[in-house]
C-alpha cells in the first residue's frame, strides 16, 4: 500500500483538479455551496469502516441518512467501485454511483468521512471518504472541487485537524 502523505498528489488528482491550461476556468463551488450540500448529519470524523466496500457503505449511508438518495444508491457506489476505482491519491476516495442511478438521486449532496488508520482501497490508503450524489452535471463541479482541495497540502491538514463539521466544510469550500 503506498503512503499517504504531503507530496504532489498522483496525476489523476492533479488532472482532475483541472491543473489549469491558460484560459481555463477554476472550478466555482464556493463555501456557502458546501454548507448547503454538506450538512452536520454528513460528516462523521472517526469513521469505522474496515475496508474499502464498509467505507463506501458508510459514506453511502450518510447520504441516504440526510435525504439526498435512495437506498439504492448505496449499490450503485459499490457497483460503480467494482468497474473504476474512486481512490484518487492523497488519501482521497470519492465513491458516487453510476449514470443508472441518477434516478435515485433527490438532491446533490457530499458526505464526509474521516479515517484514524486509512483504509485500504485497492493498494491505495484512503483517510477522507466524500461521498458525491449529482443531480445532472452537479458531480463534475464537485469533483473539481474536492480535487482543488486535496491538491493543496494545507487543506488537507486541516481537515485532519478539524474537529467539527464546520471545519470540514470551511476547508473544504476555501
Amino acid at each position: 500500500m503506498e503512503q499517504a502523505g504531503r507530496g504532489l498528489p498522483p496525476r489523476a488528482l492533479r488532472r482532475a483538479a483541472g491543473t489549469r491550461e491558460p484560459g481555463r476556468r477554476r472550478c466555482v463551488v464556493t463555501a456557502a455551496d458546501v454548507a448547503d450540500l454538506l450538512p452536520d448529519e454528513a460528516v462523521v470524523l472517526a469513521g469505522r469502516a474496515g475496508s474499502r466496500d464498509e467505507a463506501i457503505e458508510e459514506a453511502g449511508r450518510l447520504l441516504v441518512g440526510v435525504g439526498a438518495v435512495e437506498s439504492s444508491y448505496v449499490d450503485a457506489m459499490l457497483e460503480r467501485e467494482q468497474s473504476v476505482s474512486t481512490a484518487m491519491g492523497a488519501g482521497l476516495a470519492i465513491p458516487h454511483g453510476t449514470n443508472e442511478a441518477k434516478g435515485s438521486i433527490h438532491r446533490t449532496a457530499l458526505s464526509f468521512v474521516r479515517h484514524a488508520a486509512p483504509v485500504d482501497w485497492s493498494g491505495h490508503p484512503v483517510e477522507f471518504v466524500v461521498g458525491v450524489a449529482g443531480v445532472g452535471d452537479d458531480h463534475l463541479e464537485l469533483l473539481g472541487k474536492l480535487a482543488e482541495v486535496f491538491t493543496d497540502p494545507d487543506q488537507v491538514d486541516r481537515l485532519r485537524a478539524a474537529t467539527s463539521a464546520e471545519e470540514v466544510r470551511a476547508a473544504l469550500g476555501g
